[in-house]
């Protein structure tokens, strides 16, 4: 693994933004940087697929145990929705079932879990079509870990016969910097694909008919099948909670309740206590790990939002937010290699416990939103 200069293609810009990346510069400098980019041998792709793959079957065995043990509480989960989220995870409801693992890795060693973005994980655009599109046109006789846009095709096109009329709404909220947006027209994108119908609504434009008992969007048309880009916290604080709980018979949330196990961090160190040692988790706690430098994050934190980095004993980084009441984990620090231009954290998707490829997001020692993105390329 290695990163190495290149020159970005003067129309970049145009180019990123045909395939549907409004969202890539920030404060007047890029988001998408493919002024580099990051070279793998196919030794260390295969390792990072196998910790992927790896990686998802450890976190089945984990969510069992959170659920056999009754541990929903000590995961800050609203106690009425503890039923909801066991009848979804033994009954499967329709969902891609999709999710980014960020990592650690630097070729010298087994890539190791940060987290588990999988409710409402992003930079899905950018791993799936935007890096692809820059490898055929800068480097066309060089592969890429890349198969993201095919697996969530095929995924929408296996749950559609599930989903009742063929038509999905995708709800988001308007976010300022544009990155929801663009997720969630990216998505739309993949199920239109897979012969779905859809349309995008915000959620402050979701309606509750009290006559119904359902969900409406603006013409007051059902939602039968929903997919959100919101998480199941905030959905489950907002006013409409107990109609949301009570819409679950009728209406299929995609992705399903059960995600609320996976995507708290402290599911963390229930893995570390199911699999100490693992070569592909680090050491995780719900209290200060004795001895040895470790990061602090918060159990429902978003886009590196209220974390701190302790070397020592001591703060040595930390970040601001609104999370820093949801509780918190402590996690070994992994040592980030710097290549020369910030430290990159490798984000493996996974569609159904298929391993789908890979992004790169750089930044200083804690990735937060302002990351950049940097694609890579495969080489012999």
């Amino acid at each position: 693994m290695r990163r190495t200069p290149v020159a970005p293609r003067p129309d970049w810009q145009v180019r990123v933004e045909a395939l549907g990346l409004v969202w890539h510069s920030m404060d007047g400098r890029p988001y998408w940087d493919e002024s580099a980019c990051y070279r793998f041998e196919p030794r260390e792709i295969d390792e990072i697929e196998a910790a992927t793959a790896e990686l998802y079957r450890l976190f089945l065995a984990a969510g069992e145990h959170v659920l056999a043990n009754d541990l929903l509480g000590s995961f800050g989960i609203p106690e009425p929705a503890w039923a909801a989220i066991r009848r979804a995870w033994d009954e499967e409801p329709p969902a891609l079932n999709f999710g980014r693992f960020d990592l650690g890795y630097a070729g010298d060693g087994p890539p190791r879990l940060f987290e588990f973005n999988c409710d409402t994980p992003t930079s899905l655009i950018e791993a799936a079509v935007i890096q692809w599109d820059w490898k055929e046109a800068v480097f066309p006789a060089l592969d890429q870990y890349s198969g993201l846009h095919e697996k969530l095709v095929d995924k929408w096109r296996d749950i559609a016969p599930l989903l009742p009329g063929g038509h999905v709404h995708f709800a988001h909220v308007a976010d300022d910097a544009g990155e929801d947006t663009v997720t969630i027209a990216y998505l739309r994108d993949t199920a239109q694909a897979a012969g779905l119908a859809t349309t995008a609504i915000r959620m402050e434009d979701i309606g509750w008919s009290h006559d119904a008992r359902r969900f409406v969007d603006l013409g007051d048309r059902a939602i039968e099948n929903c997919f959100h880009l919101y998480p199941w916290e905030w959905l489950l604080a907002e006013e409409f909670a107990p109609a949301l709980l009570e819409s679950l018979g009728g209406t299929r949330w995609i992705e399903p309740i059960w995600k609320m196990i996976w995507s708290n961090k402290a599911i963390l160190p229930v893995l570390w206590e199911l699999f100490p040692g693992h070569p592909n988790l680090l050491p995780a706690s719900r209290r200060r790990l004795p001895g040895g430098d470790q990061v602090a994050k918060p159990l429902l934190g978003r886009e590196g939002a209220n974390v701190s980095i302790l070397r020592g004993g001591e703060v040595v980084a930390e970040t601001g937010g609104r999370y820093d009441e949801s509780g918190w984990i402590y996690q070994a620090l992994y040592p980030l290699r710097d290549f020369g231009g910030g430290y990159p954290v490798i984000g493996a998707w996974i569609v159904d416990g298929a391993p789908a490829g890979m992004g790169i997001r750089e930044d200083g020692l804690i990735t937060g939103n302002t990351a950049r993105f940097v694609p890579h390329v495969i080489e012999d």
